[in-house]
């Protein structure tokens, strides 16, 4: 997560960099700089289309990579649509010159989600699946064990159950998946507020009537949050692995017309700039 939020920022600081040279007045669209800024960024993206030929056609086997042709993918769908903005200076003078550049912005926006997504399932649902698995397993909290790490709070081994139980009985939909996409981790942070706060009151009378020490109190404190803590995360990834498949099914669907009219226009606005 730290990763990701480092990568929007840095995207965000370009984008701000970009505009600040704009306007400084350096260029214009029509002279040499903003001209060759404008090829050199239609190049970049129209190299972007080495990935897919990469990945489904067998003639671009050795192009290198899956992995190597991807990154350099990222690479030219940031660099690409810089090097549009600088030339346009955030301006269009025509509206086919307008309609290819907000299909720039976009396909270049989506390209941004796409990478979110795939980011998201690239483990795999099934890695999640295992970690879940596991912890349920050591904890004793799978649905049909008869002692669990909890079993002293009853109430938040139940509630922890039914978290998971909601989740796993989720119609696979497309609102589903927005859900748990963005309502599901407030859901799980509620749920851990909620338990974490009954242990609070719980501990301190079971080490009062147990004889526990201070340090004894804190150490089971600790554990019992942390279990808490890490079922619940578990439960979060692994919903949120069949959302984010299923989200990113839906956005490669919406993401493909946008580059066909984005390769359109670009190619129209090409030929009005050298014909006229």
């Amino acid at each position: 997560m730290a990763a990701d939020t480092l990568v929007y920022l840095v995207l965000v600081l370009l984008v701000w960099g970009t505009w600040q040279i704009t306007r400084l007045g350096l260029f214009t669209p029509g002279d040499d700089t903003g001209y060759w800024l404008g090829v050199a960024g239609a190049v970049m993206m129209l190299l972007l289309f080495s990935y897919p030929l990469r990945k489904h056609f067998r003639f671009a086997s050795g192009m290198g990579t899956i992995k190597g042709v991807f990154l350099v993918h990222m690479v030219l769908g940031v660099g690409g649509p810089l090097l549009i903005l600088l030339h346009s200076n955030f301006r269009t003078a025509s509206i086919n010159a307008a309609v290819a550049f907000y299909s720039m912005i976009i396909v270049a926006l989506s390209g941004v989600v796409g990478k979110f997504l795939f980011s998201r399932i690239n483990r795999g649902l099934h890695g999640a699946k295992s970690d879940l698995g596991t912890l349920q397993r050591k904890a004793g909290m799978a649905m049909d064990d008869a002692y669990s790490r909890l079993a002293f709070a009853p109430q938040i081994d139940a509630r922890l159950k039914a978290f998971h139980q909601r989740e796993q009985d989720a119609p696979d939909t497309l609102l589903s998946g927005c859900r748990r996409v963005f309502w599901l981790p407030i859901s799980q942070y509620l749920t851990y507020r909620k338990s974490a706060a009954e242990l609070e009151d719980m501990l301190p009378r079971m080490a009062s009537r147990q004889g526990w020490s201070d340090e004894d109190l804190t150490r089971r404190r600790h554990k019992a949050k942390k279990l808490v803590h890490q079922y619940l995360e578990a439960v979060v990834r692994v919903s949120q692995y069949a959302a984010y498949a299923r989200l990113f099914s839906f956005w490669h669907v919406a993401h493909i017309p946008f580059v066909y009219l984005l390769v359109v226009t670009t190619l129209v606005h090409i030929f009005a700039v050298h014909a006229y």
